[in-house]
């Protein structure tokens, strides 16, 4: 509070600098802490929401004309007559080594499998991500400009019909308009990265029907940071010495509004890997999502376990990085309550 801050105020540069670095240790080891602990929920909520899927695999790898003997001896071979607790640390712990297991279906090392569909998942998030930001600065920038008026209602009216309209369903009207009937894209497959072009090419149309809805999302956050920031003494000030309001919007308090977005934006990362699920499905692409949808329904569970537990580290590792990344820029953060 602000006794904290007079106290900070007063002491020695070398004293508040240990300080700081103490108080920063402290709260990286409380973080470390939440991380671990997160993780290790985590893992747990994935491990039974898995295994309480109807089904089982031996079953479903041999067929329904297959004898109880014949299954109990492939569960046996698979490892999956072990009792449940084991089981989940066995897999926890050939996960965390970086040893995800053999898949049931395919017999190739789990961790092969998922790196080699990240190839594919990777780089559609990567670009849905750019398209993301090109959809949400001008749009929030020209709401923000026009707050009030036909344009911040036209911007935010078509932002909100993107928010609620599924991704899955823009993937169908995009497929149906580019790839069908204008035949600007392909409407689905992927030819491999061994041809760059058309391999962009494949992922231009995934890629647009993940950024619209986060887009949408993006640009009423940045639209609220802008409006809020628009507030502040300083841009009054420039405002006073002959800055237009657009020209204090850009030059003045995109910069400060930016920190909610970007806290946003890297969320959005985990969020559209994850989203790509459905999407890879509708364009049939061989990456991460696709696979953990063949997975589930071949019962190949140790599949789609750790593909699932990839996403969920995925979020917390961005969440965990935003967090120390606002303790650096406000040390106010990394004192204790």
């Amino acid at each position: 509070g602000q006794c904290g801050a007079d106290r900070d105020r007063r002491l020695t540069p070398a004293v508040a600098v240990r300080k700081s670095r103490a108080d920063m240790g402290r709260y990286l080891l409380t973080r470390s802490l939440i991380l671990l602990a997160s993780l290790l929920a985590a893992s747990l909520v994935v491990f039974l929401a898995i295994e309480v899927v109807p089904g089982d695999p031996a079953r479903t790898m041999l067929g329904m004309n297959a004898t109880p003997e014949t299954v109990a001896a492939l569960n046996a071979q698979l490892g999956l007559n072990m009792p449940g607790w084991q089981l989940y640390l066995h897999w926890i712990a050939g996960f965390a080594t970086g040893d995800m297991g053999m898949s049931y279906t395919y017999r190739v090392p789990v961790a092969g499998l998922i790196a080699e569909r990240l190839q594919l998942s990777l780089p559609l998030t990567a670009i849905a991500l750019v398209l993301t930001t090109a959809i949400a600065l001008p749009a929030g920038l020209i709401a923000a400009a026009g707050r009030g008026r036909a344009t911040d209602t036209a911007v935010m009216g078509i932002a909100q019909i993107g928010i609620a309209v599924p991704n899955f369903w823009f993937a169908m009207i995009l497929v149906l308009v580019l790839a069908l009937k204008l035949h600007l894209f392909p409407a689905g497959g992927f030819p491999g990265w061994s041809h760059p072009a058309a391999a962009f090419q494949a992922l231009v149309l995934p890629a647009v029907a993940l950024a619209l809805p986060q887009g949408a999302i993006l640009a009423r956050v940045l639209r609220s940071a802008l409006i809020e920031t628009m507030g502040q003494d300083y841009i009054r000030t420039a405002r006073a010495r002959g800055r237009s309001r657009a020209g204090a919007l850009v030059a003045h308090a995109l910069r400060n509004a930016l920190i909610p977005v970007l806290t946003i934006l890297g969320m959005q990362f985990a969020v559209l890997l994850a989203g790509a699920i459905v999407i890879e499905n509708v364009f049939a692409l061989p990456g991460l999502g696709r696979l953990i949808f063949q997975a589930l329904s071949q019962r190949d569970l140790i599949v789609v376990e750790s593909a699932v537990m990839l996403l969920v580290i995925a979020v917390i590792a961005v969440s965990f990085i935003t967090d120390i990344a606002y303790a650096l820029v406000d040390p106010r953060l990394r004192r204790p309550a």
